[in-house]
């Protein structure tokens, strides 16, 4: 009987446009299909959990082994949150001092060897921190740790211009690996004709618009509570578009290496959608 892969999954974006809140609600989703998930949390803010959490500041792998040291047990390192949803974060370096993204090589090399990757598992979520820039905010995709990525955008120009970026990144790795983008995730900003401008920005990529995620305040009344979406309010609205994507990510058969575009085709995107006039008339350019 051939065993289960685990599904290993990256979360990228513009930084700001919602991914660790995105991120956290789908994995709330996916648990109450029955699915068994870790979230990895790679940002030296260390946020990554804390909704699956109720606002537990979770000591970082990178703290744990500066205070004890490299001979720790796993729970040590893993908390467990809403739906049983295990929980770690990576943390970062002291600041100012070496490259936030070596905690993330630390924290995987860690859970790897101390045997958090267990045959129960369905999931393990890798939400990263901004671009795809530094090599090691790249690791969960550069050494097929994560296979499929999900890109959170909105329909604002600077969240699609980090989309095509971190396109380009996924284009490198996968023509040497296993890594594969599965599609866009709108996190509504409630820009002028946003849906249809993220449906054609996928398109040009190559890949989908996996899910658009209407903007609702109950995300930030639920936030200030401490609580995903799922957890404060079941039966939201917002809720049930939660739900929805966790299915949707859960039924997802799409995986195609992204054809990044030229800064001058996305700019002529933005154009056809009246985006670059809003900005040019906001700015009054």
């Amino acid at each position: 009987m051939a065993e289960k892969e685990i599904r290993q999954i990256a979360i990228y974006g513009k930084g700001g446009i919602g991914k660790s809140t995105t991120t956290q609600n789908l994995t709330a989703g996916l648990a109450q299909l029955g699915r068994q998930i870790m979230v990895v949390g790679c940002d030296p803010k260390a946020d990554s959990t804390r909704l699956l959490l109720g606002g537990l500041a979770q000591k970082t792998v990178l703290d744990t082994l500066r205070e004890h040291g490299e001979d720790v047990p796993l729970d040590a390192l893993v908390r467990t949150g809403f739906g049983g949803v295990r929980c770690v974060e990576s943390g970062g370096p002291e600041p100012g001092v070496g490259c936030a993204g070596r905690g993330i090589i630390t924290a995987i090399g860690m859970l790897e060897n101390l045997g958090a990757y267990t045959e129960d598992l369905d999931y393990v979520f890798y939400d990263v921190l901004g671009d795809v820039v530094c090599g090691g905010f790249a690791m969960p995709i550069r050494e097929s740790k994560a296979k499929e990525i999900y890109i959170v955008a909105s329909g604002e120009m600077m969240a699609l211009y980090a989309a095509n970026n971190i396109s380009r990144g996924i284009q490198r790795f996968a023509s040497n690996g296993a890594v594969r983008l599965g599609g866009i995730i709108c996190n509504s900003r409630n820009v002028d004709r946003e849906i249809e401008l993220l449906k054609a920005f996928a398109e040009e990529l190559g890949t989908q618009l996996v899910y658009f995620i209407p903007r609702d305040n109950v995300v930030q009344r639920a936030e200030i509570n401490r609580k995903t979406v799922i957890e404060y309010d079941p039966n939201a609205a917002q809720a049930e578009e939660y739900r929805q994507l966790a299915k949707n990510i859960e039924e997802n058969k799409m995986f195609t290496i992204p054809k990044p575009m030229t800064q001058e085709r996305l700019e002529e995107i933005l154009m056809q959608y009246g985006l670059m006039d809003n900005i040019k008339n906001d700015y009054r350019i």
